[in-house]
């Protein structure tokens, strides 16, 4: 959806809307370019969360679990277009995408329309687009028609994985081995079978790769290797594991091209990205998961900026202002370093990690019930061994499960 930019000497106004507690560096830098911000929140964030200062004003949502009813929020998005002109709307979650485009759409704004973002939330418009585009994903099917899905579990060999289609990571996935056991959870779910999505599970290793693009172009891009795949570490308590792959390896460079080729395919103009693929064990054939219009969550956002000194975060509010003012964009000239992330749950309530003190130490976590690690080093190898000995000893001396979270819808 394009929209000419403003030509008055006023600032551009961003909405940014944010269901969670998060986009701090997108605020702040918005600030800094000069830009007027307005944010949305969560009521339930009111009391607790510290958002930057300096914001131009801050209105907030009744929320129940920090889900919003769309028709009041663009009621009173409308009313506050009364008296103040909105240039761009910014969802700063994943669960934030729908509502900006709902906004977008209604508003007549600029950015993803409701089609659009579907590509972005949506996991069966995702796997329909690449596979369209002649891009390898998992063999799949949606649950619609009966017949498909007894002639898909008659043919694709199992195991399978029922994923809920518009939830996040790994949230609300269930892995069967048997039909009647798909056909068990299908039953129990009811009206609500229509959105999830099933699809064949490949055995292999989990890379994301977290990109910039500009006027349609991939500008900067960064390919990962989680340790643990996610889907494992939700459903099996692991401990959550990513680093930076070595640069010009051939598995990077792969990545990367295919990242371009998913992203050009879903029409993403101007913003960042957080995209996921699979490596398969048996024929090492990178299948495309899932992708996002937003920074990657889980802190791979400070992984990112330890590695290179690009904060994605405030790239991306300097892209939205280079869209919105028809105006370049450039993205920084990264560093020349390697870095690993380790988060996990822990059996301690406020644990102890100082006895973790290794140099190339950048970054530790400090949340209830929690231990993570930043580790970084000009040496690629030495990342993985700390990351590694990290993981051993998180393993013995902290490592708590919980079970996984499960929301049939949002």
């Amino acid at each position: 959806m394009q929209q000419p930019a403003p030509t008055t000497s006023e600032p551009l106004t961003f909405l940014c809307l944010a269901s969670y507690e998060k986009g701090y560096a997108f605020l702040e830098q918005a600030k800094r370019q000069g830009c007027r911000v307005f944010l949305l929140a969560s009521f339930s964030l009111q009391h607790t969360a510290k958002w930057p200062e300096g914001l131009d004003e801050i209105f907030y949502m009744p929320d129940k679990e920090h889900e919003w009813n769309l028709r009041d929020m663009l009621l009173a998005v409308s009313h506050l277009c009364r008296t103040r002109q909105i240039d761009r709307i910014v969802p700063l979650d994943d669960f934030d995408l729908e509502k900006a485009s709902y906004l977008r759409e209604h508003l007549r704004l600029p950015g993803l329309g409701e089609t659009a973002t579907r590509y972005f939330r949506d996991k069966l418009a995702m796997r329909m687009r690449a596979a369209e585009q002649g891009i390898p994903v998992p063999e799949f099917t949606p649950i619609f028609n009966y017949e498909r899905i007894t002639r898909y579990v008659d043919t694709v060999p199992p195991p399978w994985l029922l994923k809920p289609r518009l939830m996040a990571g790994a949230i609300g996935i269930k892995k069967f081995h048997h039909r009647q056991e798909v056909w068990d959870r299908i039953h129990s779910i009811g009206d609500e079978q229509s959105f999830f999505v099933l699809e064949r599970f490949v055995p292999g290793d989990i890379f994301h790769v977290d990109s910039i693009w500009f006027r349609g172009e991939m500008v900067y891009a960064v390919a990962s290797a989680y340790g643990t795949p996610p889907l494992d570490v939700t459903h099996s308590g692991g401990i959550f594991t990513t680093k930076i792959l070595e640069r010009g390896s051939k598995d990077g460079d792969a990545l990367k091209e295919l990242n371009r080729r998913v992203l050009s395919a879903f029409c993403l103009t101007d913003g960042v990205s957080h995209t996921e693929f699979i490596r398969a064990h048996e024929d090492g054939t990178f299948y495309f998961l899932e992708t996002s219009a937003r920074v990657g969550g889980a802190h791979i956002s400070d992984l990112i900026q330890a590695a290179t000194g690009i904060n994605m975060w405030a790239e991306w509010a300097k892209v939205e202002l280079a869209a919105a003012s028809n105006s370049s964009y450039t993205p920084p000239e990264p560093d020349d370093a390697y870095a690993g992330l380790l988060v996990s749950l822990a059996r301690q309530e406020w644990p102890d990690t100082s006895s973790f003190h290794e140099p190339e130490l950048v970054w530790r976590m400090s949340k209830r019930h929690h231990v993570g690690f930043i580790v970084k080093s000009p040496d690629y190898k030495r990342v993985g061994e700390l990351l590694n000995a990290y993981s051993e000893r998180v393993r013995r001396e902290y490592h708590a499960s919980a079970p996984a979270r499960e929301r049939v819808r949002e």
